[in-house]
């Protein structure tokens, strides 16, 4: 069996390289004196629930990854790092992967997390009501082989599959508590729900009995403000300690030195999406049309204020398989004139677009397009909904004509782009056996350079067919009080809490 260990020593040794770095910079007050210990934070979308394995939103995310573990973690710098498991084995042929977990890990009910949680875990995971199923159907086989080894069997080789137990989704649950996790979540966490008054906050609080180094905060409170002008209206009065920010208000925070800002390129993809089964948009000349007649960068300068990159496939430059596809369908509003009229629409035609309200930079992108579209003769009729809406019949039930959205936090290309199966009945559809084949490929290619020409390949498929418009890879953005420390973005949509501090 080739190893590929990665030992809890190695890890608390780099962990304590860390904080010594640190401490030469800051200095940490514990809970003695007058620093401050609770750490408000807004955000503008309401989770769907606390329940891991129930939701595709990372706006639950942002709150569960704080409450649960998962067997594995990832740094801001994409590197996976033990959790629950503390070393794992990966067979020669890469079907079999076995992870020796912790024996000093508590739920929060106060019972011993073993292997048979963890068998519940996946189980439960790749049940018909989750979401996140489909992406775990290669694991055929776990088996919780004693109280701390777990070893799960794949049918076939998935060169990426440790990395797919780093999401937030993986997280472990204890049986007894699984139909109450969406209102009262049991974890393993660094920190346990307090309060959550939903349309209001969530309160989360410090797990004293935390298997690892303790949060440096007691308390983290989640604001919501769906409003991003309230929410700085807020943050500069200091009401809040931490706040997302938009495009148009770096510059209000850039150079204050009562502020901090941190930003890099969002592991993520922001697209118009095209329902395909509708008789207008099954047509690719009526895609390649609306794909010429968007200006992407009017678009971003509409709603990240130039703060984004453009895209041409599904596939965020931040990945090292990105093929940069823009070149392929260039802005041409003549010439998408000219594909209506030979696809039979020379008059153009009506088209819904379902908006989440909630999500400011999918509403401004979308009024931009609506507008350039209008001068194609394409009249669109924007729909605002609610998020809960949004979930249940566009991402869902696929009623819907035509979206805008991000799809965020996938560590492998492979995660990214299994959407396009043609069996995945996921919201955005393009059945090309072409696409099946390739994607089987690559899961199964061992070689980097002959996996990264696969995805290349694939890439240009999407960006000729078009069941969606690929518009730009935004900026994650966050200003912060001068005094708060430890907050970094990672390349999951989450927020990770237990290292945030607050320096006199």
């Amino acid at each position: 069996m080739k190893k590929f260990k990665i030992t809890l020593l190695i890890a608390v040794a780099l962990m304590l390289f860390m904080a010594a770095a640190c401490s030469n910079q800051e200095d940490i007050s514990d809970d003695a004196g007058n620093t401050k210990t609770e750490l408000t934070m807004g955000y503008t979308t309401e989770p769907e629930g606390l329940d891991p394995h129930r939701t595709a939103a990372a706006s639950t995310f942002t709150v569960t990854n704080n409450i649960y573990d998962t067997l594995v973690g990832v740094t801001p710098d994409w590197e996976i790092i033990p959790r629950l498991a503390k070393e794992w084995d990966i067979s020669e042929d890469g079907m079999e992967i076995i992870f020796k977990l912790r024996d000093d890990v508590k739920f929060h009910n106060g019972r011993q997390m073993t292997a048979k949680d963890v068998l519940y875990s996946f189980n439960r995971l790749k049940d018909e009501e989750s979401p996140k199923a489909r992406d775990y159907e290669n694991i055929v086989g776990i088996d919780a082989v004693d109280d701390y080894t777990i070893k799960f069997t794949t049918e076939k080789l998935d060169v990426e599959l440790l990395k797919s137990f780093a999401y937030p989704w993986t997280a472990i649950v204890p049986e007894e508590a699984a139909d109450n996790l969406k209102n009262n979540p049991v974890g393993t966490g660094a920190f346990t729900l307090k309060e959550w008054i939903p349309q209001q906050h969530v309160v989360l609080q410090r797990n004293n009995d935390y298997f690892g180094d303790k949060a440096k905060l007691e308390t983290v409170k989640l604001v919501l403000i769906p409003d991003a002008t309230s929410m700085m209206a807020s943050f500069q009065v200091g009401d809040l300690d931490i706040v997302p920010l938009t495009g148009d208000q770096v510059t209000m925070v850039q150079n204050n030195s009562d502020y901090k800002v941190i930003s890099q390129p969002m592991n993520a993809v922001q697209v118009m999406s095209l329902n395909t089964d509708n008789e207008i948009l099954a047509d690719e000349k009526v895609r390649r049309a609306i794909a010429m007649a968007i200006n992407k960068q009017e678009v971003i300068d509409a709603s990240m204020f130039g703060y984004g990159d453009q895209i041409g496939s599904h596939l965020p430059p931040t990945s090292p398989d990105y093929f940069d596809t823009n070149d392929i369908i260039e802005y041409n509003p003549e010439k998408a004139k000219e594909l209506l009229k030979e696809a039979g629409y020379e008059n153009g035609f009506d088209i819904d677009m379902s908006l989440p309200k909630n999500y400011q930079l999918h509403v401004d992108a979308g009024q931009v397009i609506a507008d350039q579209l209008s001068k194609i003769g394409i009249n669109v009729n924007i729909e605002m909904v609610e998020w809960g809406t949004w979930l249940s019949e566009v991402y869902g039930a696929k009623n819907f004509e035509t979206t805008v959205i991000g799809h965020t936090g996938r560590l492998d290309s492979y995660a990214f782009l299994s959407r396009y199966y043609s069996d995945s009945n996921d919201y955005i559809s393009l059945k090309t056996g072409e696409i099946d084949e390739l994607l089987d490929k690559a899961k199964q290619e061992l070689d980097d350079e002959k996996r990264k020409e696969i995805y290349k390949e694939i890439q240009i498929i999407l960006a000729n067919k078009l069941p969606a418009i690929y518009l730009q890879t935004p900026q994650t953005m966050l200003t912060l009080q001068k005094n708060v420390s430890g907050m970094e973005i990672f390349p999951i949509d989450f927020y990770d809490f237990k290292e945030v501090y607050f320096t006199e």
